[in-house]
């Protein structure tokens, strides 16, 4: 079966390997759709240090289930339109022990540290299987970074009637926006993209702010009365909004991160301690999670075809990674076809 392989930085192959042959548990999938994540973009451009070449990228899937095994249950049928779970925890580690296995130590997840789906087929243990529902190929394509955002809301633990700022309108800022939403938070959108920000408008944000057109500090001040939310998300991994999002926070508030900082960043600490505020991570995401994205896309609410940008056939995988590389702002989600 074919592959396609990012062989080095910025450049890639289509590759002949062996179809995979699932062991009793596991069981084999057929992909139909891959989304690409910024995790393939950073394997694209050299950036991701988890990742050894050669790697075949993509971990946000459809499928449809080719082949089940003894060991796994009857409710996971041949033909079950499917998606995926993509990580893979030790079990012995900290995180596993204490039950967040999203945390893993040695997590290793498809097209990072493993092997991905830009092919074929795959192989996965019959627990990574989560069932589409109602959906179609294109939209449980988009369940992980969906799911990814909901995690995200949820570590932000919003209340009834908070403030809730969330910095970055991609795919897991909508997520984080969805879940402060369904808790009863005020949501503030913040992204410097006014199309994102109106669909951010059209699903429930109650205030959108442009921070490039705007004084965010002061727009942000005069919709809290001057307090600061009571939560912030930081969902774009900009050294600068990793400051501001101590900043603004309100005192006795709480700000999660989720995006990554591509290079060190300097806070004044005592804000740390003035505001007595809880800071967090958040990372990956976990079954209810992916469950909550499914229903969520289920209910209707979010129009999916303005959160992919283009969708490309499988032979065109390369030329899709180049065109998101040289022009990464205009890029929600490209899809690549194996239908």
């Amino acid at each position: 079966m074919k592959a396609f392989c990012i062989d080095e930085p910025g450049k890639y192959s289509f590759r002949d390997i062996p179809v995979p042959v699932p062991r009793d548990g596991e069981v084999l999938l057929r992909i139909k759709k891959v989304g690409y994540c910024g995790s393939d973009l950073n394997t694209w451009r050299g950036l991701n240090p988890l990742v050894k070449y050669p790697r075949i990228p993509g971990h946000e899937i459809s499928a449809v289930v080719e082949q089940v095994t003894p060991g796994v249950p009857a409710d996971v049928k041949v033909g079950d339109i499917v998606t995926a779970m993509p990580y893979t925890s030790c079990g012995k580690c900290w995180s596993c022990l204490c039950g967040r296995p999203n945390a893993c130590k040695n997590n290793e997840t498809l097209g990072v540290q493993r092997e991905g789906s830009l092919t074929e087929f795959i192989v996965l243990p019959w627990e990574k299987i989560v069932k589409g529902g109602t959906l179609g190929l294109r939209e449980l394509a988009i369940v992980e970074p969906l799911a990814i955002g909901i995690h995200a809301g949820k570590r932000c633990d919003p209340k009834e009637g908070d403030c809730m700022l969330v910095f970055g309108c991609g795919m897991i800022g909508i997520g984080a926006v969805a879940e402060g939403i369904r808790a009863g938070a005020k949501v503030i959108a913040v992204d410097v993209d006014d199309s994102k920000l109106e669909m951010m408008r059209s699903i429930g944000a109650a205030f959108t702010v442009n921070s490039k057109k705007e004084d965010l500090r002061e727009r942000v001040l005069e919709i809290t009365g001057g307090h600061g939310p009571a939560v912030v998300l930081e969902a774009i991994g900009l050294p600068e909004t990793f400051v501001q999002a101590v900043d603004l926070a309100a005192y006795s508030g709480r700000v999660v991160f989720v995006g990554y900082a591509k290079a060190p960043v300097t806070f004044d600490t005592k804000y740390f301690i003035l505001k007595e505020i809880s800071i967090r991570g958040s990372r990956g995401s976990g079954r209810p999670d992916f469950e909550q994205a499914v229903a969520l896309l289920e209910s209707g609410a979010f129009p999916v075809d303005r959160l992919i940008s283009g969708e490309f056939p499988f032979e065109k995988a390369g030329e899709a990674m180049e065109q998101w590389n040289a022009n990464p702002g205009a890029v929600s989600r490209m899809m690549i076809s194996l239908d």
